[in-house]
């Protein structure tokens, strides 16, 4: 099942909204310990009972569902509170020794004009800053950025940042791609594969994957490369390889890799060296790609190219034997 970011959950719900459905958007604003969600999380509940995202692992959701059911009709935001020290928390399996604290306000107070607001700004991919008044029960969209989703406990604010839809271009539509694009698809990013090569680019060989038979200089310069934003060669050869990487490297892109042997990625920064790139814009490159894990096969090498990407983007340092 793929794991819709909270931008992607918003659009479903001004989806539902242009519908004529009523909703509720559920939100994670405070947690304590070993909570199963971050801070900021999101699950939409529908009229009818149906649900997308998640506000935990699963084990407090019934509550919440009914919850925003009733809120539907009442029109009042909810702010339910669940801990191991809670009978109600037992009783709803909260068992794993954190606390959460989730708010529950209704498309009433939310109103269609901001969902649409946000559907425009995530579509052009600009950061979202809704800030929900827990006091007054209001939600607003606010033009002034705030560095993190956080809880004003003395105000009763709690703001909530969404950032554009982490998304990866892979260049090159070779076996390993077929794996990296549906693992990474599996994780909630949105995943292209760019390859000129129509023998390679084939809709049979990646289903539900947006391919694009262009050139990686075409193609990338026909979108914004920002800090979500990861691109990965794949093909072994310099002339399609180079062309994107030659782009990434002077881009925002958090995370650039080439896949290759050490030798194959000497070479390739001595290229680039004679290009006029310094050593440092250089070692952006994670080359040989992927996390050494000692993978052989195409799946364990794209397994091994998205746990790189996953830690570069938590900022983890991994370090594996």
């Amino acid at each position: 099942m793929q794991d819709f970011s909270d931008g992607d959950l918003l659009l479903t719900a001004s989806a539902w909204a242009s519908q004529g459905h009523n909703l509720a958007i559920a939100v994670v604003i405070k947690t304590w310990r070993s909570s199963p969600r971050k801070i900021g999380s999101i699950m939409i509940i529908r009229d009818d009972g149906l649900v997308a995202g998640s506000v935990s692992g699963g084990c407090v959701e019934g509550a919440v569902i009914d919850s925003a059911l009733a809120t539907m009709q009442d029109g009042f935001v909810k702010r339910l509170e669940f801990g191991v020290a809670d009978a109600t928390a037992w009783e709803v399996g909260l068992s794993c020794g954190g606390e959460i604290s989730v708010g529950v306000v209704p498309l009433s107070l939310i109103g269609v004009d901001i969902l649409e607001i946000v559907q425009k700004k995530y579509a052009d991919r600009y950061p979202i800053y809704l800030s929900f008044d827990l006091k007054n029960m209001s939600v607003f969209e606010k033009d002034e950025a705030f560095s993190a989703t956080s809880l004003d406990t003395e105000q009763k604010i709690f703001n909530l940042l969404i950032s554009p839809r982490p998304r990866v271009f892979i260049i090159g539509a070779v076996h390993i791609s077929q794996y990296l694009a549906s693992m990474l698809t599996g994780c909630g990013y949105a995943v292209s594969v760019i390859d000129p090569r129509t023998t390679f680019a084939k809709e049979e060989r990646f289903q539900d994957i947006e391919l694009i038979t262009l050139w990686p200089d075409e193609a990338l310069d026909k979108v914004i490369i920002d800090a979500e934003t990861a691109i990965i060669t794949l093909t072994h050869d310099p002339k399609i390889d180079d062309n994107a990487l030659d782009i990434a490297l002077n881009s925002n892109a958090f995370y650039i890799a080439a896949l290759g042997s050490k030798k194959t990625h000497e070479s390739r920064c001595a290229r680039f060296l004679k290009k006029g790139f310094d050593q440092t814009t250089l070692n952006r490159i994670h080359g040989p790609a992927g996390i050494d894990i000692g993978a052989i096969t195409p799946a364990e090498i794209a397994a091994s190219i998205l746990s790189e990407i996953i830690a570069k983007r938590r900022k983890v340092v991994k370090n594996v034997a």
